[in-house]
């Protein structure tokens, strides 16, 4: 490193130390004094409760919610208070508040510090949900003999069928499955199967989250050039461009050419942005950090969420042979389709089954205060408040669910079979008991196309593959940090050649 760089590098980090401890030694004055809070509340001694949080959280979110249950409590974060809300009318509150109220945008921007990560295109211009939520979901039927052949061929490669136990190391290969699939409907093939540019889909998020753990730190106007000298997503984009350039400019020049309609034009991602983007949206650079950060949305909850149901069925082997049963069933009467995945009910019970007793945080539905917000309890809340929802506590609540605490596969395929076809016991359906894809306005656009993954990847496994746990009937513990929970990263599934009576 030059001497100017070391330079640099020593001013940016002195300047985000001395911003650190004036955040430590001069807490903001507002301190949500009028909700109780877990943990201490005092300067300095709640950073305690913020340490604690990162190891603990599920814990302190559950202690909260016995103790406050249906009214708002505090816990302590590092860079602020999160308050935490559950009970029927206050998540229904935070459903209903226009994006002017309790923004989804703004919460999910200052948590991952986009303007400075993903960079102003994406802070400022989502065009890309109305596509996810329109042309992915209207596309899913044409789109699912596609998917249905990237997860065949992916588990081919990363699980070849064997007649001896096999250990897979189950989190990295499902991710690489995931990315697979994800991005055949992205990418298209075979750049879906280049493993340099799955390396970057899947790397991509890791980048991006400890980008803005970095950024954070640094006072504002330093922000632009941390992002610039001591993050990785500026590489990740030059990598990605020259992944994508020459498709994207040969897309461009066929629309030039041809107009919206052009002959052989691929049915994915790139193809709708194109269609969409307008101006500086049109610049490979903006298109290339567009893709990427779609992959960061839809790669790691996709593999997250299975890997703790496969998890499940591998401690529970018994529960294959009930779903083979329905799947070919199905199969034989109406063959392979969206459609036929959509009457496979255990095979969606499972999953969602999994989802309801995992989450993937103690704590969605996160929503930032731009203005001073009043439930409807009454509780006031400051512009500038970060606000969520009690969700793993909220989906093993008696009131809701019953035996909460156990895993029961076909739970939600009982209750269709006892004459519940409301739609709400869907892996894609959410509510105020059940949000794994959030709620309102704000759930997950991608969640129909990840349910088709979830369900493809689950029914290939049971139709192909013999499955158990490293140590029998055992669930490997899972990962907390913070909000968020994760499978086990490091524990293997044996796999075997499916017996066929």
């Amino acid at each position: 490193m030059s001497d100017y760089s070391s330079l640099l590098a020593y001013i940016f980090i002195s300047l985000a130390t001395l911003a650190y401890l004036k955040r430590l030694l001069w807490p903001d004055r507002q301190q949500l004094e009028h909700i109780p809070a877990i943990g201490p509340t005092a300067p300095i001694l709640s950073y305690w409760g913020a340490f604690r949080w990162l190891s603990h959280g599920t814990e302190i979110t559950q202690e909260g919610y016995a103790k406050y249950k249906g009214r708002p409590f505090k816990v302590a974060n590092f860079n602020r208070w999160l308050v935490v809300v559950s009970g029927p009318k206050l998540i229904d509150d935070i459903r209903k508040a226009a994006e002017h109220e309790l923004s989804f945008e703004e919460a999910a921007h200052e948590n991952l510090e986009v303007r400075y990560t993903a960079g102003p295109c994406i802070a400022e211009n989502s065009y890309h949900v109305p596509i996810v939520r329109g042309q992915l979901t209207r596309n899913l039927p044409f789109l699912f003999n596609d998917v249905r052949d990237e997860v065949a061929k992916a588990f081919g490669d990363h699980v070849p069928p064997t007649d001896d136990w096999t250990p897979v190391a189950a989190h990295p290969v499902i991710m690489q499955i995931v990315a697979r699939a994800t991005n055949r409907v992205f990418v298209g093939a075979p750049k879906c199967r280049d493993s340099d540019w799955l390396d970057l889909s899947i790397q991509f998020t890791a980048d991006l989250i400890l980008g803005a753990h970095i950024i954070t730190q640094f006072p504002q106007f330093l922000k632009p050039l941390a992002a610039r000298f001591f993050t990785r997503v500026p590489a990740a984009i030059r990598r990605g461009r020259r992944h994508l350039e020459r498709t994207i400019e040969h897309r461009k020049a066929c629309l030039e050419q041809y107009g919206a309609d052009w002959p052989d034009k691929p049915n994915d991602l790139i193809s709708w942005l194109l269609d969409e983007a307008k101006g500086e949206e049109r610049t490979i650079h903006n298109l290339v950090t567009r893709v990427l950060t779609l992959e960061f949305a839809a790669i790691h909850t996709t593999s997250n969420s299975f890997v703790h149901a496969l998890y499940q069925l591998a401690a529970h082997p018994e529960w294959a042979e009930p779903l083979r049963d329905e799947i070919e069933q199905v199969v034989k009467r109406e063959g392979w389709s969206k459609s036929s995945l959509d009457k496979m009910h255990r095979l969606d019970s499972f999953l969602k089954e999994s989802q309801r007793y995992y989450a993937l945080g103690g704590v969605t539905m996160v929503r930032r205060a731009m203005k001073d917000f009043t439930f409807s309890d009454g509780t006031v809340i400051p512009e500038g408040t970060f606000v969520g929802v009690a969700v793993l506590a909220t989906q093993h609540d008696p009131q809701y669910y019953d035996d909460p605490d156990t895993f029961n596969p076909w739970r939600f395929s009982d209750l269709r079979e006892e004459g519940d076809e409301s739609g709400r016991h869907l892996l894609v359906s959410t509510g105020i008991e059940y949000f794994p894809f959030g709620h309102g306005r704000h759930a997950c656009p991608g969640r129909f196309f990840a349910a088709i993954e979830l369900k493809l990847m689950l029914a290939h496994i049971v139709m192909n593959y013999d499955v158990k746990a490293e140590l029998d009937g055992v669930v490997p513990p899972i990962l907390e940090f913070g909000q968020n929970l994760a499978p086990n990263m490091k524990a293997k599934v044996l796999f075997k050649n499916r017996q066929r009576s």
